[in-house]
């Protein structure tokens, strides 16, 4: 599913037009991010939690030429998959192809 289609979804079960989805969708990734910049973790009950991870800077080795290189530090956003969440995913079915 891509954004179009998660758009056209949200519409569809909210009542909504596909504009107004769209701005939901916007503002619901524009306050994560927000959040997430403040340092601040978004945790949706059942669903998941979004939070910010550091990752220490190191030395690392460019593949072509095999010379060592520094790795700058840097945050990351990470994403833990809720208990409700995991457990339907783990139940569905994989459809056949």
């Amino acid at each position: 599913m891509n954004k179009a289609e998660l758009i056209e979804q949200i519409a569809k079960d909210a009542g909504l037009t596909k504009v107004q989805a769209n701005e939901v969708l916007n503002s619901f990734t524009n306050a994560v991010v927000a959040s997430l910049k403040k340092g601040e973790n978004v945790t949706l009950v059942g669903f998941g939690t979004f939070s910010v991870s550091q990752r220490s800077a190191r030395n690392g080795r460019n593949p072509q030429t095999g010379e060592v290189i520094k790795i700058k530090a840097r945050k990351l956003p990470k994403f833990k998959a809720g208990k409700d969440f995991a457990t339907k995913i783990a139940a569905a079915k994989t459809p056949k192809k």
